[in-house]
């Protein structure tokens, strides 16, 4: 009796600090109509954050500096994929572990869109359809282009699953996405033939066969470095309308998409039925009728979001990118044609030419990136004083989650992040919860984990891309 008592007093006294600490951090913040601490409409524009900057314009890593971080992040960073040095032939096992370390059977109950169990036969159906049994002794190395924004998923199905009834922002199956353009080794295809299992440089993944054209080692890897290009550095961008090549026709290009010019076309000449004069030529890559890989020129409107190579790395741009997916809705793997939380802050870094691996759980230890790591060992006081040196462009992970610092602002710092919600102490102590489900602007030290932690006490990791 007297040990449970001793228990429940001493869970009172943690949880009371705990309650003492976040409404110590939301003292100077006000609550807005929205709910959103400590953000106001002044706060939803990247000006008001450059301009708390003393010297937002100056490059933190110039391009040689990126360009050898991305050469070792190839090197040393196992979730990455250097595509180039693959052999030119691959073995059953090589192939095999790919699939089988990503589609792996569920051991979980699994709910369909109408919150409706997935049944055990249509399980089968999906494991059945990844044809591991079909996969050769030897088999030489193909290559392809993605040809369109591609759902990469974790297995040869549009099945869309969830954890839980009425969840249907999490489809369990969706991995990620790659883009035109990016070059892919093709290792294996699904019994149903309408699948591929890709490897791309940061991910390995099944995608709908007519995702990808494929061609030859020199065709990909001589598009994949063609100059001169653009790098698309608005959220997204489409091209010009062709009734011509619909294949090309309004395709939409993400941040940090490379696309490369063509630059041998006579000016005055139509593309695609439509002069060119207004806008970019630009080529893009097309699946034939046989599968294989074929070109075609497209327009970009001069008006559009784009340059002509990549940004410079600097406070000011990595805050403007970033609010330029600013209320946009949380695709989880990029789902929804948008994005989740990291892929949010790659894509944004991205545009500026640094390339980083696609999940939270391998950004966060990459032996490419600076960081430091967390651990249980680490007291509280010594996490809050790393979130007050946090600079921005600084990526801070809880599980599961990430977040970008864009500056600070009553005596600490703030996030933009994709995320599905906050949750703070409130002034009378209870907890507020709100909705957020978009790339969203929200101040750091108040955020709550659960009823007993707060976002910096669950924190494992900093990343710093800085020399």
């Amino acid at each position: 009796m007297r040990l449970s008592l001793l228990a429940a007093t001493v869970f009172a006294l943690v949880f009371a600090s705990a309650t003492l600490q976040a409404r110590e951090a939301n003292e100077a913040l006000t609550v807005p109509p929205s709910g959103v601490l400590g953000v106001g409409e002044a706060q939803l524009a990247p000006a008001f954050w450059i301009g708390l900057q003393a010297d937002p314009d100056r490059v933190i890593l110039d391009r040689a500096a990126i360009e050898a971080q991305n050469a070792r992040l190839l090197q040393v960073d196992p979730s990455m994929h250097d595509l180039r040095a693959l052999p030119k032939t691959l073995s059953r096992e090589q192939v095999a572990g790919w699939i089988e370390k990503l589609s792996e059977r569920p051991d979980r109950p699994l709910f369909d869109v109408d919150g409706q169990p997935v049944p055990t036969a249509t399980l089968d159906a999906v494991v059945g359809n990844l044809a591991l049994d079909a996969i050769p002794a030897q088999q030489n190395t193909r290559y392809g282009l993605v040809v369109r924004r591609a759902a990469l998923r974790t297995f040869p199905t549009a099945l869309r699953v969830f954890s839980t009834k009425g969840d249907t922002d999490i489809d369990r199956f969706q991995e990620t996405a790659e883009f035109p353009g990016t070059p892919v080794a093709i290792v294996h295809t699904s019994a149903d033939g309408k699948w591929l299992f890709v490897i791309s440089p940061r991910y390995a993944a099944w995608t709908e066969k007519e995702n990808v054209a494929e061609g030859s080692a020199g065709e990909v890897f001589g598009y994949a470095g063609r100059t001169p290009y653009r790098v698309i550095t608005g959220a997204v961008e489409r091209t010009v309308f062709t009734r011509e090549q619909p294949a090309v026709s309004q395709l939409p290009l993400d941040m940090g998409t490379r696309v490369p010019l063509v630059t041998d076309l006579p000016p005055d000449q139509p593309v695609n039925g439509q002069t060119p004069y207004a806008a970019h030529v630009i080529e893009l890559p097309l699946r034939k009728a046989d599968g294989s890989l074929g070109f075609s020129p497209a327009l970009l409107q001069k008006n559009t979001d784009t340059a002509a190579d990549y940004l410079p790395l600097t406070r000011a741009n990595i805050i403007r990118q970033a609010f330029k997916f600013l209320g946009e809705r949380y695709g989880w793997g990029h789902a929804y044609d948008g994005r989740d939380c990291s892929g949010f802050v790659s894509d944004v870094y991205r545009s500026m030419g640094v390339e980083m691996p696609r999940n939270t759980s391998r950004q966060a230890v990459s032996p490419a990136l600076e960081h430091r790591v967390f651990t249980a060992k680490d007291s509280r006081e010594a996490r809050i004083k790393a979130a007050q040196a946090l600079e921005v462009g600084d990526l801070v992970y809880i599980p599961g989650h990430v977040m970008m610092v864009i500056g600070r602002l009553h005596g600490q710092p703030y996030v933009i992040h994709d995320v599905g919600g906050m949750s703070y102490r409130k002034a009378d102590g209870g907890k507020a919860r709100i909705k957020l489900n978009a790339v969203s602007v929200t101040p750091l030290l108040p955020l709550l984990y659960n009823d007993k932690q707060s976002y910096v006490e669950r924190m494992t990791s900093i990343v710093r891309i800085r020399r």
